[in-house]
């Protein structure tokens, strides 16, 4: 009992570290942002102050072009994302349970994930024209060869003894698929979900990069263009809180359909 009172007070203590941490890191970065500008008394065009981005950002917030964009972005990551993953998480399963299926596809994976994205980018612009199916596509790929791995170590970390007990007890296919190796694979699928939840950002803004007139990596190109470097970084740092909220999403997911793994005295 006094133990697990010790327990509870070190990790309320570490909550209490971690909320003051947070602010404290934030002031500093701001600080060392300022010492960087002041001592190398840059322009504005090479590194804007912190308020200087505040200010544009807070004016294209106002003008409505910042919500329009980050929303088109976040609708690319999310189609593509969700395609991507369904995809990938169905192929895994295949190749999990199929050693010749595996053999037969691996190389061409393999060989998929050693050309770069920026450089299949282009070939699906042209073939699939600027549209939103593109950058769809393009988030896709990205996140399509994580998830792939992660569900097929998943399914294949099933211990065999569990398998026996299924038959058994005489389950049906769809018996040992929905209630063991769906419930086994979850943790390590939900870890590469986790990885493509952030790549997938990047997906999206490459193919803005590279052909589109609206959303976050369109903005980042006209602030490149006109040197207008508070935009890039308004337009950067929206992209992280992107990233951070997909990946906060996920963690959230996780923990609903991982509840079942957690401890009695986790929730104390």
């Amino acid at each position: 009992m006094e133990k697990n009172r010790s327990e509870l007070k070190i990790s309320a203590k570490g909550r209490r570290n971690g909320l003051f941490l947070l602010p404290f890191t934030i002031a500093l970065a701001l600080f060392l942002w300022y010492l960087i500008v002041w001592l190398g008394d840059l322009p504005s065009f090479i590194l804007p102050t912190p308020d200087l981005v505040i200010a544009r950002f807070l004016q294209i917030l106002q003008d409505g072009s910042l919500l329009k964009h980050f929303g088109i972005t976040l609708g690319e990551v999310l189609l593509g994302l969700g395609f991507g993953s369904v995809t990938a998480a169905l192929l895994g399963y295949l190749l999990a349970k199929s050693k010749r299926l595996e053999r037969l596809l691996a190389p061409y994976i393999v060989a998929s994930q050693s050309v770069p994205v920026v450089a299949i980018a282009p070939l699906l612009i042209i073939w699939f024209g600027p549209g939103l199916l593109s950058k769809v596509l393009i988030c896709a790929l990205i996140v399509f060869f994580p998830i792939l791995i992660n569900t097929v170590v998943g399914v294949r970390a099933v211990p065999a003894d569990l398998y026996d007990l299924m038959r058994s007890l005489k389950a049906t296919r769809w018996q040992v698929f929905s209630q063991l190796e769906v419930p086994a694979a979850m943790p390590v699928l939900l870890g590469g979900l986790r990885i493509g939840a952030t790549l997938s950002v990047i997906g999206a803004v490459v193919g803005e990069f590279v052909g589109s007139d609206r959303g976050l990596g369109f903005l980042i190109n006209v602030g490149r263009g006109q040197y207008d470097v508070a935009l890039v970084f308004v337009a950067v740092f929206s992209l992280v809180f992107m990233a951070l909220m997909l990946y906060g999403l996920v963690v959230l997911l996780e923990s609903r359909l991982l509840a079942w793994q957690q401890r009695p005295e986790d929730d104390e």
